[in-house]
Parts: structure tokens; sequence; C-alpha cells
């Protein structure tokens, strides 16, 4: 029978076959998330990160079928397990079929990245009411809708739910009233649901990005803009962010590192609050 080589570390021996399986550890192994609007940008780095760390992702698109699908190639090409599932957040059956799906594919969700997302700033006179049910449904109804199947998901094992929100609930810019709305009710929500879902072994938790340079932000012109260059001139770390510094932070707490994290609102945002 042969005998693993052993390591001295400080004193400690340690077989060698035990440490190189301590080095494989991930620290999401087993675990099933499921990430809405992950097509692009900031979701889609955060299906990225939770798959490199050995979750499999379900990488939910409401339209954007090429960058879902994409995305599920970019995980499944590095060695991990995604699937990509169509669905409108806001809409009660589509989030159902989402869940039922990542149930058939993976089994029972253990992790949900609320990351779907619209905005558009408008000055109050451009208010209407069609803006304003387009960003509160997404934003705030799809956000409870997927939470509320995430519950029914997790079961008595617990689970983590990370929203996305913004900083904008700290620097309220202008011509922002409805997407800073949107936000500020993420931001309180996800309190109420810490102290509600507690009990449930379920920690509620959200991300608040600063300014983050994605297909949306280049989309609505913010790149490049006055905006980014105000920004920027009062961002202490001075410059806006990538959605490659976001999906750490959502890693983390999606992780057991974060087990006794519930009810924080993490400002990642190069230090603008």
């Amino acid at each position: 029978m042969s005998i693993p080589k052993r390591l001295y570390i400080c004193g400690t021996n340690i077989p060698e076959t035990q440490n190189k399986t301590s080095e494989k550890m991930k620290k999401l192994e087993n675990k099933v998330a499921v990430v809405t609007g992950a097509s692009k940008g900031i979701g889609a780095e955060i299906a990225r990160g939770l798959a490199a760390e050995g979750a499999s992702v379900v990488v939910n698109y409401s339209s954007d079928k090429t960058g879902a699908d994409k995305v599920v190639a970019d995980i499944t090409g590095n060695g991990g397990k995604a699937i990509a599932v169509q669905g409108d957040v806001s809409k009660s059956a589509d989030v159902d079929r989402i869940f039922a799906e990542t149930h058939e594919a993976f089994g029972a969700a253990d992790i949900l990245v609320n990351n779907a997302g619209v905005y558009q700033f408008t000055p109050i006179e451009a208010v209407t009411e069609e803006e304003f049910h387009r960003q509160f449904n997404t934003n705030v109804l799809g956000l409870l809708l997927a939470t509320k199947g995430a519950v029914a998901s997790f079961g008595d094992k617990g689970g983590s739910i990370i929203n996305i929100s913004s900083t904008v609930t700290r620097i309220t810019p202008p011509q922002s009233a409805i997407y800073t709305g949107t936000k500020g009710a993420v931001d309180s929500i996800t309190q109420v649901l810490s102290k509600e879902l507690g009990p449930k072994k379920i920690r509620v938790n959200a991300i608040n990005p600063g300014m983050v340079e994605t297909e949306g932000t280049h989309t609505a012109g913010f790149i490049g803009s006055d905006f980014q260059s105000q920004l920027e001139a009062t961002t202490p770390l001075g410059r806006i962010g990538q959605p490659n510094d976001i999906a750490p932070v959502a890693v983390f707490l999606a992780s057991d590192d974060a087990g006794w994290l519930t009810g924080e609102i993490i400002l990642a945002s190069g230090g603008v609050r």
C-alpha cells in the first residue's frame, strides 16, 4: 500500500493528497444559482463568476437569446454548468417556468441574483404612466416575484438572495426620479425581507453599484458623457466600474463566507456615497 507524501507547514504535517483536494474545493460547489437579466452586462459577469466557483447557473433573459446563449457557452466552455431560460420576471407564469426549468435541469435553487432591471432618465415633465410601470414592473415587481419563486425552491435548506440596486439611491441624480424610486424600493425590500426570511435560513443582501460600463450604459449615452466625467471627478478611485468589479461581491454574498450577513446594502461604487 502506498503512503501519500506529507507536507510540513508551520510544524503541521498534511498529506499531499488532502492538500490537493482542498485546493480543488470551490466556494459554490453543488449549488444552483438563478441570475435574472443575465444575457449581458453585470448579470452576465455574475453568472460567469458563480459558475467559476462551482455553481450550476440558470442564465435568465427576457429577449436577448443570443447574449444568453453566449454566456452559457462561455461557462460550459470553461467546464461549468449552465442553461439559458427565457422569462419576463414581471410575469408570474414566466417566473414559475424559470424555476421549474431550473429544478428540471439542476434541482432546487440555492442562490437567486435579482439583476434584471431597466432604466431611463427623464425630466419630470416627460414622466408617463407607461414609463413608470415599465421600470417598476421589472425592477420592483419582478424582484418580488422572483424572490417568491426562489423561497419556494429553496425549501427548508435556506439560501441566498442578492438584489442588484444602485448608488443612485445615495447620489439622487436629476432626471432619475422613476429609476431612483425603483432602487430605493429595492433597498427597503432587501431589509424587510432579510428580517422576514431570516427564520427560514434565507439571507437577503443588496449590491449598489456605481456607474458600470455595460452595453446598457453605452446605449443610454452615459459612456463618454459629461455625466460620466462628473462621476469620475467625485469618485475616490477615479473611474467608473466594470462588470468584473461587481461579480466577486456577488460571489462572496452567495457563499458561506457571508453566512453571517443579511440585510446589508453594499456600495460597490469606487467610494461614491
